[in-house]
């Protein structure tokens, strides 16, 4: 149907922080999400449904225009290279920081410091605007203890409370960047149903204000 929306987010905190702010546009998963065996999902309207991917798939989803919308974590746009999104708005939700964290007994580089991440393009980014040139290590996981086994010297990753790097003996360096999740939009499907989306934005960031 021309005026059906698809929008593409991810299980886990962004899709808890995010159901309550679509309830107040009236949009309710007919069933329970993570219940529920089911990637789309149909809502109490019946031209919107959701789409549950990967949080890395999510821009993917909307830039080759399989959903026009979508919900993805700031660090998630920053490492996905593409001119097809828009990023219209801040919903203020799953908010926590990207940062710089190494040993808190700090030992001396010789040579180039090796940066463990997933976020190999954020990184290498990062440190070249800081002028350092750097050795990236792509890991997937468990970050925090590639220092203590000498794999990294320091890494680069989400932290909310901080206990994570305490109980591994890290400590925060550096911020890169705050994080919270943003509301993407195919640039095509705004051309297309500018008509839906456009009131679709206003209504949102009405409730995110509040």
């Amino acid at each position: 149907m021309a005026d059906t929306l698809t929008i593409a987010i991810s299980k886990g905190r962004v899709l808890q922080e995010a159901l309550p702010l679509l309830a107040q546009l009236g949009i309710v998963p007919l069933e329970d999400p993570e219940q529920s065996r089911r990637l789309i999902l149909q809502t109490s309207q019946a031209d919107v449904r959701l789409v549950l991917v990967r949080a890395a798939d999510v821009p993917t989803y909307v830039e080759h225009g399989t959903a026009e919308l979508g919900i993805a974590g700031k660090d998630v746009l920053l490492e996905y290279e593409c001119d097809g999104l828009y990023e219209p708005l801040d919903l203020g939700i799953a908010r926590c920081r990207m940062v710089v964290a190494g040993p808190k007994q700090t030992r001396k580089v010789r040579g180039r410091a090796r940066i463990a991440t997933k976020y190999v393009r954020t990184a290498r980014a990062y440190f070249a605007d800081q002028g350092e040139q750097v050795e990236i290590i792509r890991l997937y996981g468990s970050m925090e203890i590639a220092p203590g086994l000498g794999l990294a010297d320091r890494i680069v990753d989400l932290v909310d409370s901080g206990r994570t790097l305490a109980a591994n003996n890290l400590e925060i360096l550096e911020t890169i960047a705050e994080i919270s999740s943003r509301l993407i939009v195919n640039k095509a499907a705004m051309k297309m149903k500018g008509g839906v989306i456009r009131p679709f934005i206003r209504r949102l960031a009405e409730v995110v204000r509040k």
